[in-house]
C-alpha cells in the first residue's frame, strides 16, 4: 500500500476511536429513561449492552481479518455508517427485542469495525517496533478523550432533548467515522523478502499453540468484565445510593479524562518495561481501588475519586495487550490475532453488563458484582506473571 505518514494514521485512528468509544461509553446514561419508557428492568437493558459487547467480540476476529486483507479504511467506512443506523433504530424501538437487535446486535458489529482492533492494525504497520506501544497508547487515549467529551455531551442532550433525539444526534456524530476512514485507508503491504511468509491459517495455529497467548486471553476477559460493569451500572449504582444521575455522568467523564493520561503513560511504559509485569500491576491496582471504594463511606467525593483512579487504570491494558501480541507474533496478522484476544475481552464485557444487572434484579444490590470484580482483578494479576514476551521462533530466526 502507499505508505501514509505515521502521524496522519495515528491522528485519524485516535479520532475514530474518540467518536466510536465515546458514544459507546454513554450508553449507561440511557438505562433509567429507556427502562421506564420501554417497561423493562435493568437486567433486560443490561442484556442489550451485553449483546452488543458479545457481538462486538464475536465479530472482531472476522472483521480484523478483513482489515488485514483489505485495509482498515474500508472496514471503518462501512462500520461508521452501520453504527449510525444502529443508533437511529434504537431511538424508536418499542420493545426489548428491538433494543436487543439495534443497540445490541447492530451496534455490536459496528463497534468491531470502528474501534481498537482494526485501527491499531493500521497503526502498527506504519510505526517502528520501538515506538509501537506509545503509538497504541495515543490511539487508546482517543477512546478516553471521547468518554470525557461525549459522555457529558450525551447527558446534556438527554436532559434537554430526551433520549430519542439524543440518540439521533449521537448517530450523526459516529457517522463522521466514515469520513475519518480516509486517514487509515490502504491495503496492507506484503511481507518483506527477508521476513518469513505465513498464511493466516499458519498464524492462527502458531498462536493457538502458544501458552502466553492464552494467558493474554484470560487476562483480557477480566478487563472486559470491569469496564462493562462500571460503564453500564455505575451511574445507576450511585443514583440508588442517593447521589443522583449527574454524579454518575460526572464519574464516567472523569474515567475518560484520567484514562487519557493512563493510556498514554501505560503505552509509554510498554516501550521501556516488561509489558506483562506492568499489566499484572495494573490489574492488582484495580482490585485494591475497588476494595477501598467499598469499605470507605460513599460520598460524591469518594465516588469521583474512585472514578478518577479507575479511569487512570481503565484502558491502559489495550496498548500493553495489543503490544504484546505484536511483539510475540509480529504485525502482519495483528488485527486478527488481537481480535481473538479482544473477543475474550468482550465475553467478559457480556458478563459484566448482563450478570451485574441480573444479580441486582434478584438480590436488590450490586454487592456480588463488586466482589466478583475484586476476585477477578487478583486472578488477572496472577495470570500475567508467567507470560513470555519473546518473539516466536519464526521471527527470531528471520
Amino acid at each position: 500500500m502507499t505508505m501514509k505518514r505515521p502521524w496522519i494514521v495515528i491522528a485519524c485512528a485516535a479520532f475514530i476511536v474518540t467518536l466510536a468509544m465515546g458514544v459507546r461509553q454513554a450508553f449507561g446514561l440511557f438505562l433509567p429513561p429507556m427502562s421506564i419508557e420501554l417497561g423493562i428492568d435493568r437486567g433486560t437493558f443490561g442484556l442489550a449492552i451485553a449483546i452488543s459487547n458479545l457481538v462486538f467480540g464475536l465479530a472482531q476476529p472476522f472483521i480484523g481479518a478483513l482489515g488485514d486483507k483489505h485495509g482498515a479504511g474500508r472496514v471503518v467506512f462501512f462500520g461508521g455508517l452501520l453504527y449510525a443506523l444502529g443508533l437511529l433504530g434504537s431511538a424508536w424501538v418499542g420493545s426489548a427485542l428491538g433494543l436487543h437487535l439495534t443497540l445490541g446486535f447492530v451496534v455490536g458489529v459496528a463497534l468491531a469495525a470502528t474501534t481498537f482492533v482494526v485501527v491499531l492494525g493500521a497503526v502498527g504497520r506504519v510505526v517502528p517496533p520501538e515506538r509501537r506501544s506509545l503509538a497504541f497508547g495515543i490511539v487508546t487515549a482517543g477512546g478516553s478523550l471521547g468518554q470525557f467529551l461525549v459522555v457529558p455531551f450525551a447527558a446534556k442532550l438527554l436532559g434537554d432533548l430526551g433520549y430519542h433525539l439524543a440518540l439521533i444526534v449521537l448517530a450523526g456524530l459516529v457517522a463522521l467515522c466514515a469520513v475519518l476512514a480516509l486517514g487509515v485507508a490502504g491495503k496492507p503491504a506484503a511481507p518483506a523478502a527477508a521476513e518469513p511468509r505465513q498464511s493466516l491459517k499458519e498464524a492462527l495455529r502458531e498462536a493457538a499453540g502458544n501458552r502466553s497467548y492464552w494467558l493474554l486471553n484470560a487476562g483480557f476477559f477480566v478487563c472486559g468484565f470491569h469496564i462493562a460493569f462500571i460503564a453500564t451500572h455505575f451511574p445507576a449504582y450511585l443514583a440508588d445510593q442517593g447521589l443522583g444521575l449527574t454524579v454518575g455522568a460526572t464519574a464516567l467523564a472523569l474515567v475518560g479524562l484520567f484514562n487519557i493520561f493512563g493510556s498514554y503513560l501505560f503505552g509509554l511504559s510498554g516501550d521501556f518495561w516488561k509489558k506483562h509485569y506492568v499489566l499484572s500491576g495494573l490489574y492488582a491496582a484495580r482490585g485494591v481501588a475497588i476494595a477501598l471504594f467499598l469499605v470507605l463511606p460513599l460520598t460524591s467525593t469518594t465516588a469521583l475519586v474512585f472514578a478518577a483512579i479507575m479511569g487512570f487504570l481503565w484502558l491502559g491494558t489495550v496498548p500493553l495487550t495489543s503490544g504484546l501480541v505484536g511483539q510475540i507474533f509480529g504485525v502482519r496478522y495483528l488485527s486478527t490475532l488481537y481480535g481473538i484476544v479482544f473477543l475474550s475481552h468482550q465475553v467478559g464485557s457480556f458478563f459484566g453488563a448482563w450478570a451485574a444487572g441480573w444479580l441486582f434484579d434478584r438480590t436488590g444490590s450490586y454487592d456480588a458484582a463488586w466482589t466478583a470484580s475484586i476476585l477477578l482483578a487478583l486472578f488477572a494479576a496472577l495470570v500475567h506473571l508467567p507470560i513470555r514476551d519473546v518473539p516466536v521462533a519464526r521471527l527470531r530466526t528471520a
